[in-house]
């Protein structure tokens, strides 16, 4: 579920045909011989990268057999808001530490619809601290309508144009901006903090990059895996899918994103350090 900017993306027509002379002349080698199917899909994703070093393009295993019928017309969207509501759409906790500074750890970047209570409810958990840190080091991605409700939190009102993704099979551009209602609290003149690792990946990269580049937050950590592509699910076999890069977005301030080179922290250390430098600095700060 994904994000888009640079030449290295997959939504560029032109990058199917290195690709597809790639994995033809690995199988006429026979690279592929004799794999399992989970040793499979790695291998043909690795490769897959090599050529376009596009994190969301891969081939997924499942275990349990599929249909090939193409009745899952949502791209796995209910799935994924499956998996969401069975993760607390994304929030694995919500603390206040020493120094009045709040502290919201994300897992997952949950939707702008079903997400919208409970991203409200965490945030008027921490309406009256001083500071916030956004733990994102563990974010795997999410919905690209929910982090521009994430970000919408830490901006006075609906005048903040935040991105854009141009889709290529539709030919369409759709625009993010700030959201006026919120289910909680804005969190406005006070510092904010995002933690990263090379864990972060997608949707916790949208909510990262676009307050880095908007001035409203600090980065600190590692930089972030670099997967900045939306994408669709195809099935190829009952055990076999696809993932294909099909959009870009399109940052309003720098007029790119952090496909292939990830968001790279304001702070750089280490991921295990980076919730003690955060909160060093913003304990020294207030």
């Amino acid at each position: 579920m994904p994000w888009p900017g640079s030449a290295r993306g997959t939504s560029f027509p032109r990058k199917a045909v290195a690709v597809d002379a790639a994995i033809r002349g690995r199988l006429a080698a026979g690279a592929y011989e004799g794999l399992d199917g989970p040793a499979l899909c790695a291998a043909v994703t690795a490769h897959l990268q090599e050529v376009c070093p596009d994190k969301h393009l891969r081939l997924l295993w499942t275990d349990e057999p599929q249909s090939l019928d193409p009745v899952d017309e949502d791209g796995g969207q209910a799935a994924f808001l499956a998996l969401l509501r069975a993760e607390n759409q994304g929030i694995r906790r919500v603390e206040r530490l020493e120094g009045n500074i709040g502290l919201i750890e994300i897992g997952r970047i949950a939707s702008a619809t079903e997400g919208a209570s409970a991203i409200g409810a965490a945030m008027q958990l921490v309406a009256h601290s001083s500071a916030l840190v956004l733990d994102l080091r563990g974010c795997l991605g999410g919905l690209p309508e929910g982090a521009a409700l994430w970000c919408s939190y830490f901006f006075p009102d609906d005048q903040v144009h935040l991105n854009d993704i141009y889709d290529r099979t539709s030919d369409t551009t759709r625009q993010f901006w700030t959201t006026g209602h919120l289910s909680g609290p804005r969190y406005l003149d006070r510092p904010v903090h995002i933690l990263t690792s090379g864990i972060t990946f997608s949707g916790g990269e949208d909510v990262s990059y676009t307050l880095q580049a908007q001035g409203r937050a600090v980065v600190v950590g590692e930089t972030t895996r670099g997967g900045a592509h939306p994408t669709a699910r195809y099935p190829v076999s009952e055990h076999v899918l696809v993932t294909v890069p099909v959009a870009r977005s399109i940052n309003t301030v720098t007029g790119g994103n952090w496909e292939g080179t990830g968001v790279l922290p304001d702070v750089r250390v280490p991921a295990e350090q980076a919730l003690e430098t955060a909160l060093k600095a913003l304990r020294t700060g207030l």
